[in-house]
């Protein structure tokens, strides 16, 4: 029930750290260590909420029964909740279900000793719209990883704001200290004059982590895209890019028919499902060497303007994107992108594709130095779009302002 009166409402704000993410005796992410970090912020701030709040945090506990108690406390508040979570993510190699992994989780019992997904999405099933937030900073493990990889993401919470990242196997997210997410999270909301909306908050510090490749940004700049505004283009989800693997045409060079033994879409044929295959096979470089060539011959067919080019520059920069290389994704993504807005106009639905499918890579980009060298032309661009709307260019310009400024060190734990 959630009818007490507005006077009487409380905030509430549950942090949750599970077990640490450790691969060959080095700590890889310190849940701990976010929780010690995000505990010195004022609850008034994490929530942005000036009602009266409870905080609880929940370190090193074994029992999932304990964690689920503190949920349905936690779920049952009549104001806005802020969900913290930070641990590895790891799955029942029986059941195929996702947990979140306690500081007595064992391998053999993860059932029985770690916290079920499952369990998490039911408690906030009920919550209110609006009054939600969950921020999430986890690592997922061997077991863990093909379950999200084949989900697309983090199942369940749609009717929640969500914010956070997950980093796949074997990489640091914070080297035993407070990971570069919820580091750069807590340092916005403390050099902010004026608290940032969460949206914001989460862009600039998934921006500014240094993230490794392939890790689960959620969510992502083109699924922040999807709430327009009056008269603006939409940024299209990460799904429909297929309709790039659906419209480049022409016949292509016979000279490149195969590639390793295996047909690679011959003089006639349509190379694109094969070229596919490859990148989803994790056979990158083979699928981008017959990409190259075929847009090399539809370059010389066609003219290097042409629509058949152009489709086949928009595949090259979704395979770059498939094997982790964001620079090349997002250069290529620009240079389409003006390329079309030169034949088509600033209306065209494909030029605001392609402008999402650069900001897209480039947040995406790891280094700082590359994604300081490539901002500026992406910025450049999408200033030239009178119908986007214009808090993406506004999170891109706050981002490029982070990343320009010199790194705080970190703190050294006593």
């Amino acid at each position: 029930m959630y009818l007490i009166g507005p006077g009487h409402q409380r905030g509430h704000v549950l942090l949750i750290a599970g077990d640490a993410a450790v691969r060959r005796g080095t700590v890889h992410l310190a849940p701990s260590a976010n929780l010690a970090a995000l505990a010195m912020v004022p609850a008034s701030v994490l929530l942005g909420s000036g009602l009266p709040t409870d905080t609880v945090c929940l370190d090193g506990a074994r029992d999932p029964n304990t964690v689920l108690a503190r949920l349905r406390t936690a779920a049952a508040t009549p104001g806005p909740l802020l969900l913290y979570l930070s641990g590895r993510l790891t799955a029942d190699r029986r059941g195929r279900g996702l947990y979140l992994a306690l500081a007595g989780t064992a391998r053999a019992a993860v059932r029985y000793t770690a916290l079920p997904w499952d369990w998490l999405v039911g408690e906030l099933r009920g919550r209110p719209a609006g009054l939600t937030t969950v921020l999430l900073d986890l690592a997922a493990d061997k077991e863990a990883w093909p379950l999200l990889q084949e989900v697309g993401g983090l199942p369940g919470l749609p009717s929640h704001e969500v914010y956070g990242v997950v980093c796949p196997p074997g990489f640091a997210a914070g080297s035993g200290t407070v990971s570069g997410y919820t580091r750069h999270w807590i340092e916005q909301l403390r050099r902010s004059p004026s608290r940032p909306a969460d949206v914001q908050l989460h862009a600039l510090a998934a921006g500014a982590a240094g993230l490794p490749p392939g890790a689960l940004v959620l969510p992502t700049a083109r699924e922040l895209g999807m709430r327009p505004g009056p008269q603006q283009q939409p940024l299209p989800q990460q799904s429909d890019r297929q309709g790039v693997w659906q419209e480049a045409g022409g016949a292509g060079p016979p000279s490149y028919g195969t590639t390793g033994g295996v047909p690679g879409g011959g003089s006639g044929g349509d190379p694109r499902p094969h070229i596919h295959a490859l990148a989803t096979a994790g056979r990158h470089s083979e699928a981008a060497a017959l990409a190259r060539a075929w847009e090399e011959h539809v370059r010389h067919a066609h003219g290097s303007s042409s629509p058949e080019a152009v489709q086949w520059a928009e595949i090259r920069a979704d395979l770059a994107r498939m094997a982790g290389d964001f620079l090349l994704a997002t250069g290529l993504w620009i240079g389409a992108c003006r390329v079309r807005l030169a034949a088509q106009g600033a209306a065209a639905p494909e030029v605001y594709a392609a402008a999402a499918g650069a900001l897209y890579c480039w947040t995406q980009l790891g280094d700082r130095a590359s994604a300081v060298e490539s901002g500026p032309e992406l910025l450049a661009l999408l200033r030239t779009l009178p119908a986007l709307d214009p808090r993406y260019l506004r999170l891109a310009q706050a981002r490029l302002d982070v990343l320009r400024v010199p790194e705080l060190p970190r703190a050294v734990p006593t």
